[in-house]
C-alpha cells in the first residue's frame, strides 16, 4: 500500500504546481505584492541560509567563501541572481553562470532587473556557453546554488540545463537546491535521469508536494521551507482549502 503523504510539512500546508500558480496570482493581484519584491524577499531568504550553511557545516566565513550560482532562464533563476546578490555583499567571492535566454535572447522583466542589480555590484552572469568554463568554476566553488529549475518546469531536463546538471553532478560539490532540486517534478517527486542531487532543498513559502514523498528524499536532501512574504491571510486561506480537500 502506498504511504499517505502529510497535508502539513514544517506548520505548513502541502501544495502542488498549480495551487502555486494560484497563490502567487493572489499574491500580485489581491494583495498587490510585485513579483519582484517577492523574487526579492526569496534570494534574501536564499542568501541568509546559504551564509549559515558556509558557517556551519562548511566552517567558511562568508569573506573567506567561494559560491557558484547556476541560473536557468525563468524566475527560479531570477531568485539565484538576488541571492547571488545578497552573498557579494555578504562579503563571499560570487560567481554565477546563467542559462541562455530562449529564441528572441530576452529574459523575463524580473530576471533582467536582477541581472542589472547584480551587474551594478561587479558582478556579471556569464552566459552557459562553455560548459568547460563552468566545470572549472564548479571545481573552484566551495558551494554550489542550484537555481535552474523551478515548479514551472517538468519533463526531461534537456540542452544547456541537461549539460549545467551534468557538470554539476561530475564536480560533487555541496548543492543547495533552490525551491526543488533541478530535473526532480514537484508534484511526483520523480525524475527522467536527469536529475540534481542537493543537500537542502530551500522550498520557496511553501513545501511542494513532491518533496515529501518518500522516493525523493535521496534527491531533495534536508528539506526547509523559506518564508517569502506571503501575507499570513493567504496562507489561512491555502491551509483551510488543503484541509478540505
Amino acid at each position: 500500500m502506498r504511504a499517505e503523504l502529510p497535508k502539513t510539512y514544517q506548520g505548513l500546508p502541502v501544495v502542488d504546481t498549480a495551487v502555486m500558480r494560484l497563490l502567487d496570482r493572489a499574491a500580485t493581484e489581491k494583495f498587490k505584492i510585485p513579483e519582484l519584491e517577492l523574487m526579492e524577499n526569496a534570494g534574501r531568504a536564499v542568501a541568509v541560509r546559504t551564509l549559515e550553511f558556509l558557517q556551519g557545516p562548511l566552517a567558511k566565513a562568508p569573506d573567506a567563501a567561494r559560491v557558484l550560482v547556476c541560473c536557468g532562464r525563468g524566475a527560479n533563476g531570477g531568485d539565484g541572481l538576488v541571492a547571488a546578490r545578497h552573498l557579494k555583499e555578504a562579503g563571499a567571492a560570487v560567481r554565477v553562470f546563467i542559462c541562455p535566454a530562449r529564441k528572441d535572447g530576452v529574459y523575463p522583466a524580473v530576471v533582467a532587473a536582477n541581472l542589472e542589480r547584480l551587474k551594478a555590484l561587479g558582478v556579471a552572469a556569464e552566459r552557459v556557453e562553455d560548459v568547460e568554463a563552468l566545470a572549472a568554476a564548479l571545481n573552484e566553488a566551495d558551494l554550489v546554488l542550484d537555481s535552474l529549475l523551478g515548479t514551472g518546469a517538468s519533463g526531461k531536463p534537456l540542452g544547456t540545463v541537461r549539460a549545467v546538471i551534468q557538470a554539476m553532478n561530475k564536480a560533487k560539490k555541496p548543492v543547495l537546491s533552490v525551491d526543488i532540486p533541478s530535473g526532480i517534478h514537484p508534484d511526483t517527486g520523480y525524475h527522467s535521469g536527469v536529475y540534481v542531487t542537493a543537500v537542502i532543498t530551500l522550498a520557496l513559502g511553501f513545501p511542494k508536494k513532491g518533496l515529501v514523498t518518500p522516493h525523493a528524499k535521496k534527491f531533495v536532501g534536508g528539506l526547509e521551507v523559506l518564508d517569502i512574504g506571503y501575507p499570513a491571510e493567504l496562507v489561512q486561506e491555502v491551509a483551510v482549502a488543503q484541509e478540505k480537500a
